[in-house]
């Protein structure tokens, strides 16, 4: 039996799985046991994380590094009939146990190894395919918080399902019949969460993990090894942040991966009309944002989007006067003199409401 493996989908989440093995580590060492092995999964249906397996292969922290072909429902054409409407709330039943059963079956030719040889499997996203094919094929695992408090923000499990939600979680969590994602599965033994005191509905599965204790424990030795792993251009990064310093009043705006990339230009072209007459302007795109801002934006200094923005904090010379974002959490930031979160209120003059409102639906 191996001892742990982590199922990863985004740069974020290998960030957050060296924070936990470090600690995990740390520990052992503390009480003398031996901390064993971690595997590391990373999954390319949603993010293309390029050369980053090979430079986490490099530091020896993981004993093997998987990449995971992981196939999105639209990847099987014969799962559009069981998306269909089945008349009445009985036939709508009847074909989501249905999807929930052929989804699994045909994502297990692409799972990249054997889950159950695992002793702790972890997965983020298990709304993702992953979470369908261990819920049928009965392997115990444990969740984690996709992004810094997104339950708060975004309550994907009971939005997903909304009306019905109890009979749908009962279905899920104890019958298996079908899958509801965000601790509601039956194989999902619990889900770490940065703060679940932030959350409206509470679940009993959560448990708190808080991402800034995780941080806050991290030695120089720790965070030498996280940035080699993450790192593309590490010289190139720190001689940005030596140029950067000898600018005055600076403005770093963090972009979303929102709307359509048109809708998403006209966003930020607009935050930094608004914040340009504060200081210079820094982008720091979001690893997920197909928008091509060095074409669109090239008058503006720009970091690597691959860098998760709280690895930033690692640098004592990078200080912001301000940094802004639309949606995403920016409280764990060190490294500047306000954030800014402008919310779903600023959406509203972008798109529909009910798009990104989805909490007030539930």
């Amino acid at each position: 039996m191996k001892d742990r493996i982590y199922v990863c989908h985004t740069y974020y989440h290998v960030y957050v799985t060296f924070l936990k093995e470090l600690k995990l580590r740390e520990q052992c060492r503390k009480e003398g046991k031996a901390p064993g092995e971690a595997s590391l999964v990373l999954s390319r249906m949603s993010t293309d994380f390029e050369k980053l397996g090979q430079r986490v292969e490099v530091t020896g922290f993981f004993a093997e590094v998987i990449e995971f072909d992981e196939k999105r429902e639209d990847f099987f054409p014969e799962l559009a009939r069981w998306r269909q409407a089945g008349g009445g709330f009985l036939g709508n039943l009847w074909h989501r146990i249905r999807f929930t059963r052929e989804y699994a079956r045909l994502e297990a030719p692409y799972i990249p190894v054997d889950f159950r040889a695992y002793g702790d499997v972890y997965v983020y996203c298990d709304s993702d395919p992953i979470g369908y094919y261990l819920n049928q094929y009965k392997i115990p695992y444990h969740a984690l918080e996709d992004g810094l408090n997104c339950l708060k923000n975004f309550d994907a499990a009971r939005y997903d399902n909304r009306g019905h939600f109890t009979l749908k979680a009962f279905l899920s969590q104890r019958l298996n019949l079908i899958f509801v994602q965000n601790g509601y599965g039956k194989y999902c033994l619990d889900m770490e969460v940065n703060d679940s005191s932030l959350i409206r509905y509470p679940c009993s599965k959560y448990i708190d993990e808080p991402r800034q204790a995780l941080m806050d424990r991290l030695t120089e030795e720790d965070k030498e090894l996280i940035l080699r792993a993450f790192i593309r251009d590490k010289e190139g990064l720190q001689r940005q942040i030596e140029e950067s310093g000898r600018v005055g009043d600076k403005i770093l705006i963090l972009t979303d991966p929102l709307c359509t990339l048109e809708v998403r230009e006209r966003i930020f072209r607009d935050i930094i009309k608004r914040y340009e007459p504060e200081g210079e302007i820094f982008l720091k795109p979001h690893p997920r944002d197909a928008l091509d801002y060095r074409k669109l934006f090239p008058e503006y200094p720009q970091f690597d989007a691959t860098v998760p923005m709280e690895m930033l904090n690692f640098f004592p010379g990078l200080r912001f006067r301000k940094v802004v974002a639309v949606l995403t959490e920016i409280k764990a930031i060190q490294f500047a003199d306000e954030v800014v979160r402008l919310g779903e209120d600023f959406m509203d003059a972008y798109e529909d409401p009910l798009i990104h409102r989805q909490n007030e639906q539930i």
